[in-house]
């Protein structure tokens, strides 16, 4: 299985799933992996779940670790308040989860090796993007070099590669990449909050937002936006 086995982090969200579609059809055999960190909803649970089902994946798992315990974050804090004032140049938002993508790449790469799996595929973006750390591809290149140190299968000759096809791309490329694989991108979650409808006001939902409008796919913005 090593050759063609992929584990994709699958937040719910617009990128992980593209990611994910883009390694499926490469035909890489795609193995879903959410996880239920504290966050303050459970809708991208949700939506993760849909799109691993919709994409047919060979499996999918959700781990729980909850990094609210702690908390350093709006996401995971409901006494911070979520910013609605848009991105800042320069200022990583208090949406920011303190070692999230650290604590779930590791646990990603252990899964792997498990699992015999070339590929951990991550639907990081470091372009249209709220300024995180851990979205930026030197972040990666460090990653990868400890992920070629730290395990059995890596020291053999056949670790994991740490895979992430979006990394340099615009918003716009992604959601031109996601309608060209037609994943159903209403069924995807990408806003902070968890109301029934998306916000279109977090950063998330604004940049996503930004992006469907240059798409011609007004219909599929946060209702607030329209």
């Amino acid at each position: 299985m090593r050759n063609n086995t992929s584990i994709a982090l699958l937040s719910g969200g617009l990128d992980s799933a593209t990611a994910a579609a883009i390694a499926k059809e490469a035909g890489q055999n795609v193995i879903g992996l959410s996880f239920n960190y504290g966050q303050r909803h459970h809708r991208e649970l949700e939506a993760a779940a849909y799109i691993a089902n919709y994409l047919e994946l060979h499996e999918h798992q959700t781990i729980d670790i909850n990094l609210a315990a702690w908390g350093g974050s709006s996401l995971t804090d409901v006494k911070q308040s979520i910013p609605i004032k848009g991105v800042m140049k320069g200022v990583i938002p208090n949406t920011y989860v303190p070692g999230r993508n650290t604590v779930f790449i590791a646990i990603g790469l252990s899964f792997a090796e498990a699992r015999g799996a070339n590929q951990l595929i991550l639907g990081i973006n470091a372009m249209d993007y709220s300024g995180y750390p851990d979205c930026r591809a030197d972040y990666l290149l460090a990653y990868q070099k400890l992920a070629n140190l730290s395990s059995k299968a890596a020291r053999e000759g056949h670790g994991t590669e740490l895979w992430a096809p979006l990394i340099h791309w615009e918003k716009i490329q992604i959601v031109e990449e996601a309608l060209r694989l037609k994943i159903p991108i209403e069924r995807t979650w990408s806003c902070y909050k968890g109301q029934k409808q998306a916000c279109g006001q977090c950063d998330s939902c604004r940049i996503r937002d930004e992006a469907l409008k240059k798409a011609g796919r007004i219909d599929l913005c946060s209702n607030s936006q329209l």
